[in-house]
């Protein structure tokens, strides 16, 4: 986006980055709230999974000809280190680990959610504004962020895959919303190299979270935010690398 009244593209895109800020703190800070007052802390998990996941959408308002748009992962870099020092640091009664873990242990920190802001800091640098990027986080925040939720409350057939137990329900899960969440991200932010034809894109969409969907069932505990991004990528770059 071209910064409005000739702002300078430093100021506008520092402008940008605390609009971001108030987006990402202001879930986070209600999700604390309504996990005080007894939400259910694996929904309030992936609530903020999905809304981190979704700040691609603020992505067209940076100006990417400046170098400040590296500026977009701001907040996400600031959470990096936070869950470094508090995955060694805090105690189970933080209100980071209260909201954003599963069994209320620090080091649990260190792990997926790490892993996930590792990932924003990765794609919001190399790969800003590019179609593989936002269809990668789409397949990561929505399919993998809905996927366990499926499984826990609605799985009843389960299956096991090198030594994972996964139902069908949850991989379904994955799979459709990891479709929805990439129509719905791709169409908020029209990003580069995005198919031409609405046809194409449906069939890569549905190749893709097909492909994440196997790779999450096979993955370790803690492991699928990063071998998510990292196959789903990798896929762009020998399949389609012109959209790379």
């Amino acid at each position: 986006m071209i910064p409005p009244y000739n702002l300078d593209p430093l100021i506008w895109n520092s402008i940008c980055t605390v609009i971001v800020f108030v987006y990402i703190m202001s879930v986070i800070k209600f999700m604390d709230f309504l996990v005080t007052k007894g939400f259910p802390q694996d929904i309030s998990r992936k609530i903020v999974h999905i809304a981190a996941g979704s700040w691609v959408v603020f992505w067209p308002l940076y100006y990417g000809g400046h170098w400040s748009y590296v500026f977009n992962i701001a907040v996400a870099f600031m959470w990096t280190i936070l869950f470094l020092v508090k995955g060694f640091t805090a105690t189970p009664e933080d209100t980071a680990v209260k909201t954003m873990t599963r069994t209320g242990d620090p080091k649990e920190l260190l792990k997926g959610p790490l892993f996930f802001t590792l990932v924003m800091d990765t794609l919001g640098v190399l790969f800003f504004m590019k179609y593989s990027a936002v269809v990668t986080m789409a397949i990561l925040g929505w399919g993998d962020g809905l996927a366990p939720l499926f499984g826990k409350y609605f799985g009843r057939r389960k299956y096991r895959l090198l030594g994972n137990e996964k139902s069908v329900e949850g991989s379904l899960g994955m799979f459709i919303f990891g479709i929805i969440g990439a129509l719905i991200l791709t169409a908020t932010i029209n990003p580069i190299g995005k198919p031409m034809i609405f046809g194409d894109m449906i069939l890569d969409l549905v190749l893709i979270s097909l492909i994440a969907t196997i790779v999450e069932a096979l993955s370790p505990a803690d492991i699928d935010n990063l071998l998510i991004p990292f196959i789903t990528m990798l896929y762009y770059f020998y399949v389609f690398p012109i959209i790379f």
